[in-house]
């Protein structure tokens, strides 16, 4: 038994797994964006996206910062799902910018416990966009939990936003999570 066992990023996924796994979401978001319907459906559209391919509970303890371990479960719900909204609502306003447009993913490599997956995005008259996914199978299914587009961090961006708006209502998460469910 003196063997030494290799220890793979985000436990047992792999790069083609996780690779495969973006570009399931990519494919997904295109396909909303280019099918012509109303903003409010694509909205709806994108959070079941972000739902079923990013760690939505990760993000949202992330952007809320130390105050989402001292949410109970119920509280902390409320927050996810207002939190939900609010990307999809405010991303997919943004995602106007790609109609038209592809989005190459390429190649997964390892970074610290999970995988960067980098990808381009062409848009119609623009330079490309360098995007690098963050993703992770801690879940137990492979999720993204962060994108970092032409060197911003998705992430750190929105931990900083919702804690000005935390700030704003002093403290106050009803008050936040009332102010996410119509933000974005």
């Amino acid at each position: 038994m003196g063997g030494v066992m290799a220890v793979t990023p985000a436990h047992a996924m792999t790069a083609a797994e996780a690779s495969t796994a973006i570009r399931r979401a990519v494919d997904e978001v295109l396909g909303i964006i280019n099918s012509g319907r109303p903003p409010a459906q694509m909205y709806g559209a994108f959070a079941g996206v972000f739902q079923r391919h990013a760690d939505v509970d990760a993000i949202s303890r992330s952007a809320l910062g130390p105050t989402a371990r001292q949410m109970d479960p119920s509280s902390f719900g409320q927050f996810r799902e207002a939190m939900t909204g609010y990307v999809a609502r405010k991303y997919g306003r943004r995602f106007q910018e790609f109609l038209g447009s592809r989005i190459e993913v390429g190649a997964a490599r390892p970074l610290k416990s999970f995988w960067a997956v980098d990808s381009t995005a062409y848009l119609n008259g623009r330079s490309p966009m360098r995007v690098e996914w963050h993703i992770s199978d801690k879940t137990g299914q492979p999720r993204f939990f962060n994108l970092i587009i032409e060197g911003v961090n998705m992430l750190a961006s929105e931990r900083e936003e919702i804690n000005a708006m935390l700030a704003r209502r002093k403290g106050d998460v009803g008050a936040l999570i009332a102010d996410l469910q119509q933000a974005g």
